[in-house]
């Protein structure tokens, strides 16, 4: 059994001993043949032929064996079943190869003698490099004996037996269907030409009626047709006229509207401008807004973290009490009217978190409102890119229009309908303009709400800003009372650790009252002699000298009627002394605060 695997001519590069180097056609066929004898065997033949030459003929057969020692000589890297293949491969890149000037992969044929007659030759696939010749494969091919020419010859000869009776048997057939195709093709126009005559016969009758019909036909219809294009003409010049003044007249109108719809679009977008400056101005108080708040809050963890420290003054305070038995009543009164002080001061602080936590609220509403006011203001700038793209078309359609006119005058039975559509059309585009125009109204009549709203929030801004400048004030107000209240007791520390000689001066000492009169509706008393006697007129002055207003609003204070006598401890310091506080002026209320520090607690 053999398997024709590859049969086809190449050029292959000849090379001889003491010959040049040429070119030639050579037939390579490859086959594998299965040999059952006394194995079940597998050889490769390779066949090399020339179709101008049959006494050419190199054979060479290659078993499995063979392959082996093949594969180690020449390194190769694949087996005996993949190997036809792969040199399949090869071959048909030398084919794709051999037109070219300068080709990658050569088939060559070389042979030790001078002439390629009863020599073997070796048969190499080579590939040209730049840098060398690499030969891939290289088989050593025997030239055929006398009876295996015989036999290839036998074979050509058999083979050509072959197609020589199949091209006689397709010539006969060829010829048996030609003898039919011409007698049914002669029986065919020999009928086709009888009704050709026939039909030459009534064509020629029917053409000289048909010709004589035909010319009375059109003589009536030339008269019909002037008839009509003499009418058509007048028509069409009084409609021509009376478009043109037509669309004069809507031009005309048009242009004055486009006049009137560019001014307004350059108004609106100069008060875009205008209300993007105020957006941006509004943004910048905002953040100074913040900012303020962002301090407020850092005082208000100040003020907590001092009154901490009050609370454990306090409680220091009180050990000291403990002590002093004599006078437990008395500071037992002061320590609860600190208490109240204290109390107070929280409700205050807690007054000032509300308020800023109202403007808070009311800079998170304005930020929506101006998210708002952007969104209109981009919604207008988009409406009025339409109503351009709108006036755009109607330019266009104008021209349009104007073209149609002109085609209109050849055309005389599409007038009508194109006149139609038209006039449809310029209502439609009128309607359009009405539309534009109203929108345009309603949008101006929201920006002249948008600036009222902007003009309120404004207001409100301000307002706001005078509640953080009140808020600050009282702020500072506490920590200067907080800061008197260290003051004085360091003071009290002092007095307290004194000479006996001091203590029995302040038993024979004068019995002063001390009184704490936080709601006394007099604005001057009359001053207290104290150790530090200049304490109240520093307060004083350097209330004057920041100049704002200082003091609590009357509903974080009660009127308490009935003060505890204390006695002085020291015989210098007189502890009768009204201390006056200084108004804030809050929602438009001035009380005035009065207290008389004690011995131990000042006010």
């Amino acid at each position: 059994m053999t398997e024709l695997l590859f049969n086809k001519t190449l050029q292959v590069l000849v090379k001889c001993k003491d010959c040049d180097d040429r070119r030639t056609f050579i037939r390579v066929s490859i086959e594998l043949q299965l040999t059952s004898n006394p194995i079940h065997k597998k050889d490769l033949v390779v066949r090399l032929t020339d179709d101008a030459d049959l006494y050419f003929l190199y054979n060479l057969v290659i078993s499995e064996e063979d392959f082996q020692s093949l594969k180690v000589q020449q390194g190769l890297l694949i087996d005996f079943t993949s190997f036809p293949q792969k040199f399949i491969d090869l071959l048909d890149q030398c084919i794709a190869e051999q037109d070219k000037d300068n080709p990658r992969f050569l088939l060559q044929l070389s042979s030790t003698s001078s002439a390629l007659d009863h020599s073997p030759a070796s048969l190499n696939v080579v590939e040209t490099n730049a840098f060398k010749h690499l030969t891939h494969l290289s088989l050593k091919l025997l030239p055929g004996s006398d009876v295996e020419v015989k036999k290839y010859l036998a074979t050509c000869l058999a083979t050509v037996k072959e197609e020589k009776e199949q091209l006689q048997q397709r010539l006969r057939k060829t010829e048996e269907d030609l003898s039919r195709q011409l007698s049914y093709a002669q029986q065919t126009l020999s009928e086709k030409s009888r009704e050709l005559d026939k039909l030459r016969s009534e064509w020629t009758s029917q053409t000289t009626s048909l010709s004589s019909r035909h010319t009375q036909d059109l003589t009536a219809e030339r008269e019909k047709a002037l008839e009509i294009q003499t009418k058509l003409q007048q028509q069409n010049d009084q409609l021509r006229r009376e478009l043109e003044a037509a669309h004069q007249r809507s031009t005309q109108q048009l242009q004055v509207r486009l006049s009137e719809l560019e001014t307004s679009n350059r108004e609106l977008t100069e008060k875009k401008y205008k209300s993007d400056s105020t957006i941006r101005d509004l943004k910048a108080k905002v953040l100074g807004l913040e900012e303020e708040s962002q301090r407020a809050k850092q005082q208000v963890v100040s003020l907590r973290r001092e009154n901490s420290t009050l609370d454990s003054e306090c409680h220091d305070k009180e050990r000291l009490i403990n002590q002093l038995q004599t006078r437990v009543a008395v500071l037992e009164q002061e320590i609860k009217d600190k208490d109240q002080l204290v109390l107070r001061t929280k409700e205050v602080l807690e007054a000032t978190q509300q308020q800023k936590n109202s403007v808070e609220e009311t800079s998170e509403s304005k930020q929506l409102q101006i998210g708002k006011l952007e969104a209109t203001v981009k919604s207008l700038s988009e409406e009025l890119i339409k109503a351009n793209g709108i006036i755009k078309k109607l330019q266009g359609d104008l021209k349009a229009l104007v073209g149609k006119i002109k085609v209109k005058n050849t055309v005389t039975v599409s007038q009508e309908k194109i006149l139609q559509e038209t006039t449809e059309r310029l209502q439609r585009e009128q309607r359009e303009l009405q539309e534009t125009q109203q929108k345009l109204r309603l949008k101006e009549e929201e920006v002249s709400k948008l600036r009222e709203q902007l003009e309120a929030t404004v207001q409100k801004l301000d307002e706001s800003r005078e509640v953080l400048k009140t808020n600050e004030n009282v702020i500072t107000w506490l920590n200067k009372q907080l800061n008197e209240n260290q003051l004085s007791r360091k003071q009290e520390a002092v007095g307290m650790f004194e000479t006996p000689q001091a203590a029995a001066g302040l038993r024979l000492g004068t019995h002063n009252m001390v009184q704490f009169n936080p709601m006394s509706a007099k604005p001057n008393m009359p001053p207290v002699e104290v150790g530090n006697g200049g304490l109240a007129a520093q307060h004083q002055s350097s209330n004057k000298e920041n100049g704002e207003p200082l003091g609590l609003d009357s509903k974080y204070f009660e009127r308490r009627d009935n003060s505890i006598p204390l006695r002085g401890l020291v015989p210098s310091m007189h502890l009768n002394k009204d201390v006056t506080k200084p108004s804030v002026n809050m929602g438009g209320v001035k009380p005035a605060l009065q207290s008389a520090p004690s011995a131990y607690f000042p006010g």
